[in-house]
C-alpha cells in the first residue's frame, strides 16, 4: 500500500476548476473525485456543467452520476465516497485530487461530522406528525435549542427532521448531543489546496457564455425530460439553471429573461462560494488559472 498524494482544488462555478483538475490528475496519475452538490446527479448532465465522458480525457471521476435525481445525499454520502476512492487509490497506487465548488463537503471531510444516533421506527413515525406543522416544530425546537436552530431556516424541512430525530430519539438538544459525539476528521493529513480566482466581472462573462453554451446544447429539453420523469418535487429541481428554466415553461420568462436569470443567479452563487472558501480555508495557495496550471503541472 503506498502512501497517496493528495490535493484539492476549489474556486466559484465557471472558474475552470475541471478542466485544471483533469490536467493535473494526468500530470500525477491520479483519479478524481468531484465534490458537486448537482454533478452527483445521473441524467443530470448540461446544467450541471459536468464533464463529459471525452472531456474527461480518461480519467477516472466519482462523485459524478452516483444517485438519481429522486434520491437524497448529505456530507456522509461524500464522506463514503472519499472512503472508497481512498482505498481504490491505495489498491490502484493512483494519486487523488478532489475538486467541487461545493466547498462546504471539502470543510466536512476535513473538519468531520458527528455520528447520529440509529433512529427507531417509533421516532421516525413521531417525526412525521411533527412535520405536518413545520412552523410550529421549528418555534418548538427553537425554545429548546436556539443556538442550533439559529442555523436552520424555518421551512428547511430536510435539517428540521434531522433534528427531531436526534432529539425524539435521544431526549438530548443537538447542540447537547453534538458536544457528546463530537466529529472525527476524515483528512487527517496535510492537504494541499489550490484556489482559482477571476475577477468578477470576468468571471461573469464566463457565467453568461457558458449559461448560452448550456441552452445551445439542450438544457431546456434535458429540464422537460427531467420535469416529465422526476417531477418537480426532488430537491434538486430548485437548482439555480433548473428552476428558471422551469419558470420559463411556465411562461414566466422569455427565454432571454431565462438566460438573464441563470446568469445572475449563477453569479450570486459564484459570489458566495468565494466568500465561503475565503472564510473557512486558512491555508490556501490562490492565483489564476495559468499560475496554478503553471505551478501544478510544472
Amino acid at each position: 500500500m503506498k502512501k497517496i498524494q493528495q490535493l484539492a482544488i476549489i474556486g466559484s462555478t465557471a472558474s475552470g476548476k475541471t478542466s485544471l483538475a483533469i490536467k493535473t490528475a494526468k500530470k500525477i496519475d491520479a483519479h478524481i473525485l468531484s465534490l458537486d452538490s448537482l454533478s452527483i446527479y445521473k441524467e443530470i448532465d448540461i446544467v450541471s456543467a459536468k464533464p463529459t465522458p471525452q472531456e474527461r480525457d480518461g480519467i477516472m471521476h466519482y462523485g459524478i452520476d452516483y444517485i438519481y435525481p429522486d434520491e437524497n445525499f448529505d456530507v456522509t454520502t461524500f464522506i463514503t465516497l472519499y472512503h472508497d476512492i481512498l482505498q481504490l487509490c491505495k489498491m490502484e497506487k493512483k494519486n487523488l485530487v478532489i475538486v467541487g465548488g461545493t466547498s462546504f463537503y471539502l470543510k466536512m471531510l476535513l473538519e468531520g461530522v458527528s455520528s447520529l444516533p440509529s433512529i427507531g421506527k417509533e421516532t421516525q413515525e413521531e417525526t412525521k406528525k411533527y412535520l405536518l406543522d413545520l412552523e410550529k416544530s421549528y418555534r418548538w425546537l427553537y425554545t429548546l435549542d436556539p443556538l442550533y436552530m439559529s442555523k436552520i431556516q424555518s421551512n428547511d424541512s430536510y435539517r428540521i427532521e434531522k433534528v427531531l430525530n436526534i432529539y425524539l430519539e435521544t431526549k438530548q438538544t443537538p447542540t447537547t448531543y453534538f458536544k457528546a459525539f463530537p466529529p472525527t476528521p476524515t483528512i487527517t493529513t496535510p492537504l494541499p489546496i489550490y484556489q482559482i480566482e477571476w475577477e468578477r466581472e470576468v468571471l461573469r462573462q464566463r457565467i453568461a457564455l457558458r449559461t448560452q453554451m448550456m441552452v445551445e446544447d439542450g438544457l431546456i429539453d434535458e429540464i422537460c425530460i427531467l420535469e416529465k420523469k422526476y417531477t418537480r418535487r426532488p430537491n434538486c429541481m430548485k437548482a439555480i439553471g433548473i428552476k428558471e428554466t422551469l419558470a420559463y415553461l411556465d411562461g414566466l420568462y422569455s427565454k432571454e429573461e431565462m438566460i438573464a436569470k441563470i446568469t445572475t443567479n449563477t453569479s450570486r452563487l459564484a459570489k458566495r462560494q468565494k466568500t465561503f472558501n475565503q472564510s473557512q480555508f486558512d491555508t490556501v495557495v490562490k492565483g489564476s488559472v495559468e499560475a496554478l496550471e503553471k505551478l501544478l503541472l510544472s
